[in-house]
């Protein structure tokens, strides 16, 4: 069988997927997009699209429940999931059926559907089909992991894609999973009206922040009537007639729980594409070994997104595709290291990140200094009646440059972007202790903040 040749060959339309293949035809060359679920991948189908719209409609549950708060008449929310549900699926498969039609109407470009598998360095197999191309880059993206717990196997459970599915507001779901991915699910469902409680296995949530940061969650989270297990060191199940129960570790009480959802992790999607064939190297956990251009250890082969290890958010997915581009078709030398670590955990109020946390710089040994503020003294988060959490930087004392920012409360996902673009430009964190902000804002404070810095205990 004779193979059909392309200039290059995307595996997966995800978030990098179709840009790049924007950017490759625009330059004239022949474009093939393999994709065996569906376009847009784990952002648009199972991600931030329809998460943060049911993050959004759950927003709008809690507001109107605290109508009083605010002098306005409020009785008898109540929440029709379906509705919820269907809100959700109208913008989610907008934005896909949109990805859709840009690729349909692509010049240059062949959308294939089905699961490919190398053959060789440069050759890919589709079910009947043979593929060949030049270059050819994975964007296979990743997918959730259900760990090996004793009684797991024995009831029924969801993972971030299966609840999406809900159209019922659960009695009690149980969230296995401390993260980012598991809170926002317990956040959102607690608004919805479901009893709610988050096992985790470690001392503290989101164990990659400060502790600080993870208490302050915590706070918020139970604040809200969700129940919050650490140090389930033994969790395991039992099926019951009417849901199951989980007991977190040896000699606890069951917990009794009509829906499940396991968020612990995710994996890439590269245990099925013999990458061997092809020459391409992974690591101990299955991520494509790649260095600071994304190029693999085959010449001809780059990956980009989840199946990386570089990031496993959509915007380092996206910015992967820029660096790619820029190397290929800018004579423009991007590369991974040069971006800043940055993300946003989407409870609310939403925590952004930026850089390094504090106990990173503790650890680096760097001479550092650090300021802290409460939302309760951020006039603009008092008027909104949202004053939990509170903004931290930190900041290196010998080159005043910022190291790191931690933005949790009302805007900080959005706030913390100031700081961002500081530190990729490098510039002392005097460009924004001493810039003029606008009042009323959030933002207005962080200048505040770096005014008021004190040595790093």
């Amino acid at each position: 069988m004779s193979a059909q040749h392309f200039d290059a060959i995307i595996v997966g339309a995800g978030q990098a997927g179709p840009p790049l293949a924007g950017r490759l035809t625009a330059a004239g060359q022949t474009v093939a997009v393999i994709e065996r679920k569906l376009v847009g991948g784990t952002c648009v189908n199972y991600g931030c699209i329809p998460t943060k719209t049911l993050v959004a409609s759950a927003h709008a549950a809690h507001l109107a429940r605290r109508g009083n708060d605010f002098g306005v008449a409020a009785a008898g929310v109540t929440v029709d999931m379906a509705a919820v549900k269907a809100r959700k699926d109208r913008i989610s498969v907008g934005d896909r059926e949109g990805l859709e039609s840009w690729l349909a109407g692509m010049k240059g470009c062949t959308l294939i559907r089905g699961h490919a598998r190398f053959e060789n360095p440069h050759t890919l197999r589709v079910d009947d089909q043979l593929l060949e191309a030049d270059r050819i880059f994975l964007n296979v993206g990743g997918r959730a992991v259900a760990p090996d717990m004793p009684g797991l196997a024995d009831v029924d459970y969801l993972t971030n894609v299966g609840i999406l599915d809900l159209d019922e507001v659960p009695e009690h779901l149980v969230v296995i999973g401390g993260s980012y991915i598991a809170l926002e699910f317990a956040q959102m469902y607690r608004r919805f009206g479901a009893a709610v409680t988050v096992i985790e296995r470690g001392p503290r949530l989101t164990a990659r922040e400060d502790e600080d940061v993870s208490a302050a969650i915590k706070e918020i989270l139970e604040a809200e009537g969700i129940d919050v297990v650490v140090g389930a060191d033994a969790i395991s199940f039992a099926k019951q007639a009417d849901g199951f129960t989980v007991t977190p570790r040896a000699g606890a009480e069951p917990i009794g729980g009509s829906h499940l959802l396991v968020a612990v992790g995710r994996r890439p999607n590269t245990d099925d594409l013999n990458l061997e064939a092809a020459g391409v190297q992974t690591d101990s956990r299955g991520y494509i070994v790649v260095d600071d251009q994304l190029r693999t250890s085959a010449d001809n082969i780059w990956a980009m997104g989840d199946c990386n290890g570089r990031g496993a958010f959509t915007h380092t997915s996206y910015n992967d595709f820029e660096i790619v581009a820029a190397n290929l078709l800018d004579d423009d030398p991007r590369r991974v290291s040069d971006r800043v670590t940055t993300y946003a955990l989407y409870i609310d109020p939403p925590l952004g990140r930026a850089g390094m946390t504090v106990e990173e710089v503790r650890r680096s040994g760097r001479k550092a200094l650090v300021g802290k503020r409460p939302m309760t003294r951020v006039g603009r988060a008092v008027e909104k009646g949202e004053t939990q959490g509170f903004m931290k930087v930190v900041v290196d004392a010998e080159t005043d440059e910022i190291l790191g920012a931690a933005i949790l409360g009302v805007g900080g996902d959005e706030v913390v972007h100031l700081i961002l673009d500081v530190m990729t430009a490098k510039l002392p964190y005097t460009a924004i202790s001493r810039t003029m902000h606008i009042h009323p804002t959030v933002s207005e404070l962080i200048p505040t903040v770096l005014q008021e810095l004190k040595p790093l205990a």
